[in-house]
C-alpha cells in the first residue's frame, strides 16, 4: 500500500479523464490514499505495464450494462499472470463536449470510444451528425484543441471537458440511463476472503454432449450462486470455446474448492483469474 513516501502507481487504458481513471479514484478513493494514474494507450499496454512492475495496480474495463463484455481484457486475462483483486460498478454519465466557439447546430461530426458512441446512437440520431470511432472518449475530447473546428465535438465525461477546457453541449446523452460499466482492478494477487466476495474463472470443456453441464452441476449441486457464463473461441480449434464463469464465494470458501477441484478432476483445463470483494454499486449522480 502507500506510505508517505510512496504513492501507489495505477495504470488505466486511455487519457486523462477516461471513465477508467474515474474507476480508479472511484476505488482507490485518493483523499484516503495517496495514488498516482498512469495512462496508458491500449489494454495491451495497461496489462504490460503491470506485468513489467512498472505500476503497483492497473484497472481495466470488463463490461458495460448497455452493450455487454470487453472482450479483449477477457482474452488479455486468460493469457496473463495477473490476478483480479477488486472490482468497480462506474455509472457512466456521457457529454456532449466541444470547443468553446461551438454550438449544437454547428456540429456535423462526433468522435470517441466505439462503446461509448453506441450508447448514444439514439442522441446522435436525433442530432443528424456523423459518428467516428476513436480510441479513447477522454482522446477525443484532447484532440479537439488540435482540430481547431466547431463542427466537431465528442462524447466523454464531464470531467474530460473540465480537464481539457472544452465546452459541454449537452449532458446525461446516452440512450438509457442505467448505463454501467464494471471494472476489473489486477494486480499479482488476489484479495483474501472478506465474507462477501465472488471469484472468476476461465475453463475450457470437452467438446462432447453434457460436457457444460456436467461443468456447471458442480455448482449447482453446491448451492453456489453463478453471476455471469460467457463463452470465447478458444483461436486453437475451430468451433471450441472457453468459458468465463464468475460466482459468489471465495476460492478459498470450502464448497468453493470442492467445485474447483472437481472441474479439474473432469479433466477441465481452469485458471482461477481471481477472487475479490463484491463491488458496491455506485448510485452517485456524479457527472462523469
Amino acid at each position: 500500500m502507500a506510505t508517505k513516501n510512496h504513492k501507489l502507481q495505477v495504470a488505466f487504458q486511455g487519457e486523462r479523464g477516461a471513465y477508467s481513471e474515474e474507476a480508479v479514484l472511484t476505488y482507490f478513493q485518493p483523499e484516503k490514499v495517496a495514488v498516482n494514474v498512469k495512462p496508458c494507450r491500449t489494454l495491451y499496454d495497461t496489462f504490460e505495464a503491470l506485468e513489467k512492475h512498472k505500476v503497483d495496480y492497473a484497472v481495466v474495463p470488463v463490461e458495460n450494462s448497455l452493450e455487454g463484455s470487453i472482450n479483449e481484457t477477457y482474452d488479455l486475462l486468460l493469457h496473463s499472470p495477473l490476478k483480479v483483486c477488486g472490482e468497480i460498478h462506474l455509472r457512466i454519465k456521457h457529454s456532449l463536449i466541444a470547443r468553446p466557439e461551438a454550438t449544437l447546430n454547428t456540429i456535423k461530426t462526433v468522435y470517441s470510444h466505439p462503446q461509448a458512441l453506441a450508447q448514444c446512437r439514439g442522441y446522435l440520431r436525433k442530432l443528424g451528425v456523423k459518428p467516428v470511432a476513436a480510441y479513447d472518449t477522454a482522446g477525443s475530447v484532447k484532440n479537439l484543441r488540435r482540430r481547431k473546428s466547431d463542427t466537431v465535438a465528442a462524447i466523454a465525461s464531464r470531467r474530460a471537458a473540465e480537464i481539457y477546457q472544452m465546452k459541454i453541449l449537452a449532458e446525461g446523452i446516452e440512450d438509457n440511463p442505467n448505463n454501467y460499466t464494471r471494472f476489473f482492478t489486477l494486480c499479482f494477487k488476489d484479495a483474501e476472503p472478506t465474507g462477501s466476495d465472488k471469484t472468476s474463472i476461465v475453463f475450457s470443456a470437452k467438446h462432447v454432449p453434457g460436457a457444460l453441464y456436467k461443468a456447471l452441476k458442480e455448482f449447482a449441486d453446491r448451492d453456489i450462486n453463478l453471476t455471469k457464463i460467457e463463452s470465447r473461441p478458444t483461436r486453437q480449434k475451430l468451433w471450441e470455446y472457453n468459458f468465463y464463469l464468475d460466482f459468489e464465494g471465495h476460492r478459498e470458501d470450502p464448497k468453493c474448492k470442492q467445485a474447483l477441484q472437481a472441474l479439474s478432476q473432469k479433466q477441465m483445463l481452469t485458471k482461477i483469474l481471481g477472487s475479490y470483494p463484491k463491488a458496491k454499486q455506485q448510485n452517485n449522480n456524479n457527472h462523469n
